[in-house]
């Protein structure tokens, strides 16, 4: 890693790039780096050290490590296979070490390897964020957000457009999924960062607090708990339920809060879609139980009700999460700023204020 920083500097202190790039700028980039700009300075001053590895290389194990497959990542990467099998082949060897372990044509990374993607990621952003400074851009580059369905559906998008318009050249890609899927691309370095509904207790993982969220019940209009406003748990123990699938944060939730009584309930369907659940409930099938925010605009239409359930904690938190080992870029950071300012003052997601559905 020492030595890519080295040759990353090199570049970078060039007489006619130093008039396009402010020195302040790079050294906030690699400052992150486990070892400092000083000694950078220090040891490129003292004489040049060859590189044993470069970024495309990087890159390919990067891919290889997260498909664990070389195929699938030579695809994601516009390369043949046997361009980027020669390239992990060159890498190992140029290290005289492994950093695969191989069973046929599947690729899991060894102890060696797991300790060098982090690193390995980190390094690549860094040179992204260079790269765009060198091509006089504000290093707002690319950027990958994972988000779970209620968030994905009502927020992200929101979100993303207000962050696009504010840094036009930059380059979004949204992905909607539930919680345990989120968790897994974070964890494997397929996303920059995840905006769940669900708990997450991954070793690896960076999770910070968003802001309140709340599951309620409901039902369609014509249904007997519809004029009442209100049930006990003894009346929804017997209704049929139209529920979120399991690993959804949703559904964890849910089932927290149902836990004494799960072996009694009556799980008509199971759906991936809040739209699906709502539509499902609206047709008399069954009742649900989904976030308010989800629910706002049905709620005022009058096409859902709600069910108080006085007897059940359906409170939750919305959360930022990300590798903590991945290196924040500039654009992780304006995100997760904008997102805080978006519900700055609100109290629950159902409060902040979104454009009305007619």
């Amino acid at each position: 890693m020492l030595l890519m920083y080295v040759g990353l500097l090199e570049i970078c202190l060039r007489p006619a790039l130093r008039k396009r790039v402010g020195f302040a700028q790079l050294h906030r980039i690699l400052k992150a780096a486990t070892i400092s700009v000083k000694w950078i300075i220090k040891i490129r001053v003292i004489g040049y050290i060859d590189m044993r590895f470069t970024l495309r290389q990087l890159q390919v194990f990067v891919a290889v490590a997260q498909q664990e497959s070389v195929s699938r990542a030579a695809g994601l990467l516009n390369l043949s296979q046997s361009a980027a099998s020669t390239s992990i082949t060159e890498l190992e060897r140029q290290c005289s070490c492994q950093l695969f372990d191989r069973a046929g044509k599947r690729l899991s990374l060894n102890a060696l390897g797991k300790q060098l993607l982090p690193q390995a990621v980190a390094l690549l952003d860094q040179a992204k964020e260079i790269e765009d400074l060198l091509n006089g851009k504000s290093g707002f580059g690319s950027l990958a957000v994972g988000a779970t369905l209620t968030i994905g559906n009502y927020l992200a998008t929101l979100l993303i457009g207000s962050f696009m318009q504010r840094h036009p050249e930059s380059q979004v890609k949204l992905h909607v999924q539930n919680t345990a899927n989120i968790v897994q691309q974070v964890a494997h370095y397929e996303i920059d960062l995840g905006l769940i509904e669900g708990d997450c207790s991954h070793p690896d993982i960076e999770v910070q607090s968003w802001v309140e969220d709340e599951l309620v019940v409901f039902c369609a209009p014509q249904h007997p708990l519809a004029k009442r406003g209100t049930a006990t748990m003894d009346e929804l123990s017997h209704e049929a339920w139209i529920l979120r699938e399991q690993g959804s944060g949703t559904r964890l939730t849910f089932d927290q809060a149902m836990r004494h009584h799960r072996s009694s309930l009556n799980i008509r369907l199971e759906l991936e879609h809040t739209e699906a659940i709502k539509r499902a409930v609206e047709s008399g099938l069954g009742i649900g139980c989904i976030s308010r925010l989800a629910l706002r605009d049905a709620f005022r239409r009058g096409s859902l009700v709600p069910v108080e359930t006085p007897d059940l904690d359906l409170a939750r938190q919305f959360y930022f999460i990300w590798h903590k080992q991945k290196y924040q870029t500039s654009a992780m950071r304006e995100f997760l700023d904008l997102c805080r300012a978006f519900t700055a003052g609100v109290q629950r997601s159902d409060e902040i204020v979104l454009p009305t559905i007619a």
